[in-house]
């Protein structure tokens, strides 16, 4: 039995009519992954976002060192959006980037144990359970990144914490690495170059374009040609090298590092949220419990 909800969640994702996503689960016996690809071979929807829906609160943070050369991405979550407003902790979540740049930790559990920066003699995780107990919500640290160069490193905040990125480059300006920063934010790439789509990525986007130009009624001969076409567009829309830039479109990213004699080594994009599902409460009825 194919829910009103999943149809709801595979029309977010897809944005195809309601009765094509009502079609295809059923289909699929209900598999969101299969449904999402059987609408894309028959050209009704986009690739589906990675991230699905944002729904988790808190923030997003980075922190880069004086010398532009360790930088650290953040992302910590709250229960609303008004502890993303609280001055205490967007100050901790600053706090939470100084850290992982400053004693470099190799992922969550260790940060948590670490002493912390700020508070001697105190864990990170102490602190935080101090902030959960002063403030009054749950909060997490979710994840983050650190990167150290011997190049430059530049970071970027979009819309007062929903969106952060964090770009390494080989040489350039400061400038050069806030466009590309921006370029990040605002295009949403998910590799810096070809060479680093997985091939088995490749390999399933070139079956899902061929069974796409069949279905327009092209011979199998024709459907090869045209996916080749089509995967140059795949490429531009997932590598950072290969898009428009958002400033001049009459110019690729890699026609502005190469007038900088710049690469870019990595970057990082942390959107508030993503893909975290928050289960959704209707306010009228969360109000009634409430005076019960």
């Amino acid at each position: 039995m194919i829910t009103a909800a999943q149809v709801k969640e595979l029309r977010e994702k897809t944005g195809a009519g309601m009765m094509d996503c009502k079609k295809v689960l059923t289909e699929t016996d209900g598999d969101m992954e299969k449904a999402i690809e059987l609408l894309r071979e028959r050209g009704i929807a986009k690739a589906a976002k990675k991230s699905g829906r944002v729904a988790a609160e808190g923030l997003v943070e980075c922190y880069v060192s004086e010398d532009g050369k360790v930088g650290a991405i953040v992302e910590v979550n709250a229960e609303t959006d008004f502890v993303a407003k609280n001055q205490e902790f967007r100050d901790f979540v600053m706090d939470v980037a100084k850290q992982v740049v400053e004693k470099n930790p190799a992922n969550v559990e260790e940060l948590l144990a670490q002493e912390s920066i700020t508070e001697a003699g105190k864990t990170v995780q102490e602190v935080l359970t101090n902030k959960i107990a002063t403030i009054g919500e749950n909060m997490n640290i979710r994840r983050f990144e650190r990167f150290e160069t011997t190049g430059l490193i530049e970071k970027y905040i979009h819309g007062d914490g929903k969106i952060a990125v964090l770009v390494e480059l080989t040489s350039g300006t400061s400038e050069l690495a806030k466009d590309i920063c921006m370029q990040i934010a605002a295009a949403r790439p998910e590799f810096v170059k070809e060479a680093d789509v997985p091939e088995e990525r490749v390999q399933k986007e070139m079956e899902i374009l061929k069974v796409q130009a069949m279905n327009e009624g092209k011979p199998e001969a024709i459907a090869e040609k045209m996916v080749q076409g089509r995967l140059r567009k795949f490429y531009e829309e997932i590598c950072l090298i290969d898009q428009e830039f958002v400033k001049n479109p009459d110019k690729k990213i890699s026609d502005i590092l190469k007038e900088n004699n710049a690469e870019v080594v990595r970057f990082a994009r942390f959107e508030k949220g993503e893909g975290i599902e928050k289960k959704e409460e209707n306010f009228a009825e969360e109000v009634a419990k409430q005076l019960q």
